[in-house]
């Protein structure tokens, strides 16, 4: 049976599960949810074990970054799906009295969720404790490049689930061109801004609705009223998780001048404290997934002025922490000029996804809101200064998260929706909005058997009576 042929049994087969209902029952979701819990702690050493091999991960970062926020986020569902999935009263307007209104929350059906390499599985488990709590039957597409990790997956999944119920497929762009082109009932995709394009694209011949988890370049900014030592870790510590192949790492630093050369001395001293004065060394330091985006990497390197680091060892994928300077922006002409080089610097216009930090120095924090305004929406923006600052750059700018005075912590809030905007992406998850993103919210008006406003029918004689009730 060839790729095609399979994917179309497989999606046929869930559907027709679906249709028997057993997935709407509250007591069938939570048994679910409680089965996947119990397969996460039982291959956690496998998790682990799968991380290191795929991106150097230690296990303290892949606890705290990968399996914890899974079973935080499974807890969650089994501890509230009850109270979620009750359907809400809501008011009824006087002229369609004695109705009584309500929403109910269904799921939509046979879902996709492919999920990308960097986090491989917290990206694709994640989104799948909201396919199950919403009552969704879902068909899995992990990447390809995190491969050790897939294949843990994989065994969680077969050894936890019917197929017909959730199943996950492997594979290249084959695989997901055979799966774009089924009709699934809802696409959730976590992955590159072009690829979103495909996915919505193919989404769109079918009317399907999706969530897209994208990325894009997240500007972290440190004012000359900040922490500087308090900023100097954070964004140290944000951009060197995973190394900096993380959606929400700040992806460009725009300092005040006043404060430049400090919190650059403050950022080398944390890297180093964090992971020796050489990196290469530290069990706790990723290397970047493969040949491919290592070269991508180190092309960057060439496009501004090396302040610190820029070692690099290709046999390992291991590029060092690196403050690329890429000047200042103090001026009306300054700016200008710096905007025309950018279109001839690749940092700038691409998603870095790596451990460099490109450095722009500004004097005014008008024009750095200007700057971030005319580029496309970020997943993240990062802000370190006072209070009065921080809401105007939330005034003047859109972005999917913020943080205040540090990063990337936003994502690890639980009660906080997580998504982008614009080119970052669309639809927000996490908690009960994990829940809502695969949940059809459904409006039921129940009306009277009893009494019928005669009124409402032609040829409306009581017009007048009509349009003061409503």
């Amino acid at each position: 049976m060839n790729t095609i042929e399979s994917i179309n049994n497989i999606v046929s087969q869930q559907r027709e599960f679906f249709l028997t209902n057993e997935t709407k029952s509250i007591d069938f979701r939570l048994k679910q949810l409680k089965k996947l819990k119990s397969a996460v702690e039982k291959y956690s050493d496998d998790i682990y074990d799968a991380l290191w091999k795929d991106l150097h991960k230690c296990k303290e970062e892949a606890f705290l970054t990968e399996i914890n926020i899974v079973l935080t986020e499974i807890n969650d569902h089994i501890k509230n799906i009850k109270k979620w999935s009750k359907p809400k009263k809501v008011k009824t307007p006087l002229y369609l009295m004695p109705s009584k209104s309500r929403v109910i929350y269904e799921p939509f059906g046979v879902a996709l969720i492919i999920a990308p390499w960097n986090y491989p599985f917290h990206l694709m488990f994640a989104p799948l404790v909201g396919a199950i709590s919403s009552g969704c039957c879902a068909v899995m597409k992990p990447s390809p490049y995190s491969q050790n990790t897939s294949e843990v997956m994989q065994k969680i999944i077969d050894e936890t689930f019917d197929k017909n119920y959730i199943t996950m497929v492997q594979g290249h762009r084959d695989v997901n061109q055979a799966l774009l082109a089924q009709k699934f009932d809802f696409i959730f995709y976590t992955g590159s801004p072009d690829m979103g394009r495909i996915v919505m694209e193919a989404a769109s011949k079918n009317l399907t609705p999706v969530v897209l988890e994208l990325g894009g370049k997240s500007p972290c900014i440190v004012d000359k009223d900040c922490n500087i030592d308090f900023a100097a870790r954070r964004i140290v510590w944000g951009k060197t998780i995973n190394a900096g192949q993380t959606c929400v790492a700040p992806d460009y630093l725009m300092v005040h001048c006043d404060v430049k050369d400090e919190l650059i001395k403050k950022m080398i001293y944390y890297v180093e404290k964090f992971y020796g004065e050489n990196q290469q060394e530290s069990e706790c330091y990723c290397r970047i997934i493969n040949d491919k985006a290592y070269q991508r990497l180190t092309s960057y390197l060439d496009e501004g002025t090396i302040i610190y680091g820029g070692n690099c060892d290709a046999e390992e994928r291991y590029i060092q922490f690196t403050l690329l300077d890429l000047g200042q922006q103090s001026t009306d002409n300054r700016q200008q000029s710096i905007s025309e080089s950018e279109s001839a610097v690749s940092v700038m216009k691409d998603e870095i996804f790596g451990p460099i930090l490109p450095i722009i120095e500004f004097d005014d924090i008008n024009k750095v809101s200007i700057f971030i305004a005319k580029r496309p929406k970020p997943l993240a923006l990062y802000y370190f200064g006072n209070n009065e600052s921080s809401e105007n750059i939330l005034r003047t700018t859109t972005s999917g998260g913020v943080c205040i005075n540090d990063t990337i912590l936003h994502v690890a809030n639980e009660h906080l929706p997580f998504g982008g905007v614009g080119e970052s992406g669309m639809g927000k998850y996490h908690s009960k909005e994990s829940f809502l993103a695969f949940s059809n919210k459904r409006a039921v008006l129940k009306s009277s058997n009893r009494i019928d406003f005669a009124m409402k029918y032609p040829p409306y004689d009581k017009m007048d009576l009509i349009k003061k009730m409503m």
